[in-house]
């Protein structure tokens, strides 16, 4: 943790620097933008704010923009082809789109796995293909708040259409072994499709490694402006009969990205991933910026120090909220801090969840209560929808002091 410059890089977030003693501790729901971030939806506003596809030179420049964006968000997620990438508002959006898609082509496939550790958008999305014709089949989460493949296994047969899993909760933190996954619903003849939303901001993406079918994640909780990006092998992207106007090609990525999505929220995503893979470089040890040929690597250099620094804030986290006799949801072991990212829901004995986000309100703390969209796994955890548990999520900007202030509140409690 020592070595990662945590603090420098707090100075290029201005929301940071111009909150004071304000701790975000909830960047599950969203984190902070750098400022080359801001600079690029700005210079987008200002100087080509226009519709793509015209011949004067404004127009260009989007053209120019979206092609770059494209070609940023496939290297940061080792996509084999830029046209596997498809932009939009948000992830749910485009989780709802495949979902259609997948509906239409139930045969004697019609069984689909989902889980109950996801979010919500990616549970309904899939429950609604009941209507035509879809079965499903639960992938439960055991007492560690972790999805194990071995209890996938059995759930697979000849009949599994499709498994839709996250890479990692938004509420309790758990990484899936989502590699295993894919090795047994290929096996099956099966699909993968993975939500990345939670995990995008804490470990590199890698499609390929992952050997999954659809990926989809939100920038917004990547350093970016709020928009969503989705990302599947060609072949499926194009065979997936899919809303289309008729002057667009039936093909990828413009038979997926249906109307006009938000161009400037889109150059936001291209700076943050050059933010990530400026930050690669530096702790490389690299002269100069990144450019598209050194993009993705520089990207996941800084991917997997991230990875490394929030193991740290992680251990903290436990640490503090053990000596403060919290109850913790999922993996509370130092021994398996690698299974988990810095995202945990909690609860303190005696005190309303509700209670506890106003206390750390109070003290300039930006935490979070309630069902976290994640009502299937809360009710699993004997909780109450209505309240819930509480909720911290940090990223690689936070640090150890701000634990210890958090601390001090619970300890007050």
């Amino acid at each position: 943790m020592m070595s990662f410059p945590a603090q420098a890089l707090r100075e290029q977030f201005p929301a940071l620097t111009r909150a004071g003693g304000s701790i975000f501790f909830d960047n599950a729901a969203g984190a902070q933008v750098p400022q080359v971030v801001l600079d690029a939806v700005n210079r987008h506003l200002v100087e080509h704010n226009v519709q793509r596809g015209g011949r004067y030179s404004q127009s260009m420049a989007v053209d120019d923009t979206i092609a770059r964006s494209r070609a940023s968000v496939a290297a940061f997620i080792n996509a084999r082809r830029t046209e596997e990438i498809a932009f939009g508002m948000n992830a749910t959006s485009f989780i709802r789109l495949i979902s259609l898609a997948v509906g239409q082509t139930l045969a004697e496939r019609n069984e689909i796995v989902v889980t109950d550790l996801d979010h919500e958008a990616n549970i309904a999305t899939w429950l609604v293909l009941e209507k035509m014709g879809a079965k499903f089949v639960w992938w439960k989460f055991r007492a560690d708040g972790c999805l194990h493949t071995e209890d996938l296994q059995p759930l697979l047969s000849s009949r599994t259409r499709l498994v839709a899993c996250t890479l990692a909760s938004n509420a309790l933190g758990s990484i899936v072994d989502v590699r295993a996954a894919a090795d047994l619903a290929h096996a099956a003849g099966a699909e993968v499709f993975l939500d990345s939303v939670h995990y995008g901001p804490h470990a590199p993406i890698d499609v390929q490694a992952f050997d999954c079918d659809y990926l989809v994640a939100s920038g917004y909780k990547i350093f970016a402006p709020h928009m969503g990006f989705l990302w599947g092998r060609y072949e499926l992207l194009e065979a997936l009969p899919t809303f289309r106007e008729d002057f667009i090609p039936d093909e990828p990525p413009g038979k997926i990205e249906a109307g006009t999505f938000i161009y400037e929220n889109v150059a936001g995503m291209d700076a943050a991933i050059h933010y990530l893979a400026q930050v690669g470089r530096t702790l490389g040890g690299k002269p100069g910026a990144p450019d598209a040929q050194s993009l993705g690597e520089d990207a996941r250099v800084a991917m997997k120090a991230i990875r490394a620094y929030e193991r740290g804030l992680s251990l903290d986290l436990l640490r503090m909220l053990k000596d403060n006799r919290a109850q913790i949801y999922g993996i509370d072991t130092e021994a398996r801090i690698s299974e988990r990212v810095p995202t945990v829901c909690f609860n303190m004995p005696g005190v309303l969840p509700q209670d506890v986000t106003e206390a750390a309100a109070r003290a300039g703390i930006g935490i979070r209560d309630g069902h976290m969209y994640s009502p299937r796994l809360m009710k699993r955890l004997g909780l109450a929808k209505e309240t819930g548990a509480v909720r911290v999520s940090l990223v690689h900007y936070n640090t150890a002091a701000e634990i210890h202030r958090l601390g001090e509140v619970l300890g007050d409690l």
